[in-house]
C-alpha cells in the first residue's frame, strides 16, 4: 500500500477547507489541567458578527467534564458558528471563552490539536480506503507507528469495519461513514469532542448505535458537545441549550426544560378538523396560547393557573372532538413554545 502523505492531500484543498485535524497533536507533556471544578468550557458574553449580522449574540454557559452537552436550534441559530469559535477555528467579535483552560481569543492554536471535531459535512476522503483515511489522519495527529496501529485497530473495531479496511470510504453506507468519521476524530484520544449534527442523513438504527457510542465515551470521561435537529436524540444529553437567532433561549436538563420552560399546561385534543379550523376556534380564547399539530391530534398550550382541560373543552365546543386530555410535554413541545416566545 502506498504511504499516505498528509501534505499532498492538504495542499489540494481549497483555502478555508483544511480540516481541524491538520493542526497536529499537542507536543509531549503538553497536557494542562483546567477548572478545579471540572469545567472544560467556560463562555461569557460570546458574540460573533458578520458585518451587521449577529450569528452569535452575547451567549454565556459552561460545560463540565464528562458531560454530554446538547446544542439545539433551527438552521441559522448560531450552532455551527459557536462550535467553530470553541474549536479555535473562528475568532469571536467580543466576549470571553476558555476551552480546556485555553483562551479562545488568545490561544486558538493550542485548542485545535486537543479537541476532536466531526462536522455535519462528511469529512473523510471518499477516494481513500478505510485504512488509508485512518493513516492519513493519524499522520496529521502526529501519532507514532505503534500508537497509530493500536488506535487504528480500535477505530476499525468501534466502527464495525473489521475485514473492510481496504474498502473505499465512498462506498460505505451512511452509518459506517459516520462511525468511521467518529473514529478518525478520536484517534488522538481528545478529552473534548465536538459533533456538529453527526447523524444527519443516516438511518434510525445507525443513529441509535451512534448515541450508544457517545454514551460510552461520556462514561469514560470524554466531554461531548453535540448539535442536532432530532428531538429524540437530545433526550440523551445531560443538559441542553435551545438556541434562537444567535441567543440562548433556554438551558436546562431535559426534565428541567419539560418542567420549567413551557410556561403553561399542555392538553391533547383529538379531532379530524383541519389545523386552520382548530386554530380559528381555539386561539380567540384568551386562555389558549398556542395550537400545534402533533401526529393525528393537536397539542394545545394553555395559560397557567386555570383548568386547562376545561378551557380547551369550552373553546372547542363547536368542533367534532374525539377526546381531550392533559399530557406531559415532549421536548418538541418545549422547543416550539420557547422559540415562538422568544421570536415574538
Amino acid at each position: 500500500m502506498k504511504p499516505i502523505n498528509p501534505k499532498e492531500h492538504l495542499s489540494g484543498l481549497p483555502r478555508g477547507e483544511v480540516p481541524l485535524q491538520a493542526f497536529g497533536a499537542p507536543p509531549p507533556g503538553a497536557a494542562r489541567t483546567f477548572g478545579g471544578n471540572g469545567t472544560v468550557i467556560e463562555v461569557e458574553g460570546l458574540t460573533r458578527l458578520f458585518g451587521k449580522f449577529r450569528a452569535v449574540d452575547d451567549i454565556s454557559f459552561s460545560v463540565r467534564r464528562g458531560e454530554v452537552f446538547g446544542f439545539l436550534g433551527a438552521n441559522g441559530a448560531g450552532k455551527t458558528t459557536t462550535i467553530r469559535i470553541l474549536c479555535g477555528l473562528l475568532a469571536p467579535s467580543r466576549g470571553r471563552g476558555r476551552v480546556l483552560d485555553f483562551d479562545v481569543m488568545k490561544e486558538p492554536e493550542k485548542i485545535k490539536p486537543r479537541v476532536g471535531y466531526m462536522s455535519q459535512k462528511f469529512s473523510l476522503y471518499p477516494d481513500l480506503s478505510v485504512e488509508e483515511n485512518l493513516d492519513f489522519f493519524g499522520g496529521i495527529y502526529g501519532l507514532d507507528p505503534p500508537k497509530l496501529k493500536g488506535r487504528k485497530a480500535w477505530a476499525v473495531d468501534m466502527a464495525g469495519l473489521a475485514g473492510r479496511e481496504a474498502m473505499l470510504t465512498g462506498n460505505l453506507s451512511g452509518g459506517w461513514k459516520q462511525r468511521l468519521a467518529l473514529g478518525a476524530a478520536l484517534l488522538h484520544e481528545p478529552e473534548l469532542l465536538f459533533l456538529d449534527e453527526p447523524t444527519a442523513g443516516v438511518s434510525p438504527e445507525a443513529r441509535r448505535e451512534f448515541w450508544d457510542l457517545i454514551h460510552d465515551l461520556s462514561t469514560q470521561g470524554t466531554t461531548v458537545f453535540v448539535t442536532s435537529h432530532y428531538m429524540d436524540e437530545v433526550e440523551h444529553c445531560d443538559r441542553i441549550v435551545l438556541m434562537s437567532r444567535g441567543r440562548i433561549a433556554a438551558l436546562d436538563t431535559p426534565d428541567g426544560l419539560r418542567t420549567n420552560a413551557l410556561e403553561g399546561s399542555l392538553v391533547e385534543l383529538e379531532s379530524a378538523a383541519p389545523v386552520e379550523e382548530v386554530r380559528s376556534r381555539l386561539m380567540p380564547s384568551g386562555a389558549i396560547l398556542d395550537v400545534q399539530p402533533f401526529g393525528a391530534s393537536y397539542h394545545v398550550l394553555v395559560s397557567e393557573g386555570i383548568d386547562a382541560v376545561e378551557a380547551v373543552r369550552q373553546a372547542s365546543a363547536s368542533l367534532a372532538v374525539r377526546s381531550i386530555r392533559s399530557v406531559e410535554p415532549s421536548l418538541e413541545d418545549v422547543f416550539i413554545a420557547v422559540i415562538r416566545r422568544t421570536e415574538r
